[in-house]
């Protein structure tokens, strides 16, 4: 197994007042050439955005874009027609495809909303965009990964689903306790975000928002310090 630690404090970062963004990989004005990417992950941002502001109208393609809101509400309306707000516990995937014009904004006039947003490259160019959301009870998982998001083809019915052979879990654990888990497809690796808490992995220990990146391996144990919620992200570390 072999591991690479991303501490929180060395991502990339950019305030504009109305949001606070930091960037585990390069974006925008941020570049890092030795954080492009982690295979097919593209783009982990962990936003702040305050009352009232947000993302207005843009454009994507290609892309597949996982949102999960960590505090408060988000709004989204896009050009499909689809127009919702969603909240911890909720995870929402698009399908750029072809194209597709959305706006994310904090629901709520009066407090902050966090957020986390993925980017994965797709394993198929030019799709139909699609949008779709999903509510998981974690609290009633607790201990336990819950499979999130899923490839299309490998779809157990319970995960959202997407257009790579990726896998999104979470979980939230108790402190003195401990997980493993297993690779799906040999040779994908696992980019490990720790949303909440303290972990061991590896002989080494994680903190609120450390990251690690894990390949060439078949399984691996996290060992939770302090009550913890983690994201892991499996996803294919080169194009086939």
């Amino acid at each position: 197994m072999t591991t690479q630690l991303y501490k929180s404090n060395e991502r990339g970062k950019a305030n504009f007042g109305w949001l606070d963004a930091n960037f585990s990989f390069s974006f925008g004005n941020y570049f890092n050439k030795d954080k492009v990417q982690f295979g097919m992950l593209r783009v982990l941002n962990d936003d702040t955005i305050a009352a009232g502001m947000g993302f207005r109208t843009h454009p994507h393609e290609n892309m597949e874009i996982i949102t999960i809101p960590l505090e408060g509400g988000l709004k989204h309306r896009d050009n499909m027609g689809n127009e919702g707000i969603i909240g911890f516990g909720e995870v929402q995937v698009m399908s750029a495809g072809t194209g597709i014009l959305h706006s994310e904004m904090n629901a709520s006039d009066e407090e902050r909303a966090k957020t986390l947003q993925l980017w994965v490259f797709p394993e198929t160019q030019d799709v139909e965009p699609r949008y779709d959301q999903k509510s998981f009870d974690l609290a009633s998982k607790i201990n336990t990964f819950v499979t999130v998001v899923s490839p299309r083809d490998k779809n157990d019915g319970n995960a959202l689903w997407v257009h790579q052979q990726t896998f999104f879990s979470l979980g939230i654990f108790e402190s003195g306790t401990s997980v493993n888990y297993k690779v799906n497809i040999a040779k994908n690796g696992v980019y490990l975000f720790l949303i909440e808490g303290e972990i061991e992995v590896d002989n080494q220990v994680l903190n609120k928002r450390d990251a690690m990146g894990i390949t060439d391996f078949e399984n691996f144990e996290i060992t939770i310090k302090q009550q913890a919620k983690i994201l892991l992200v499996e996803v294919p570390m080169t194009h086939e």
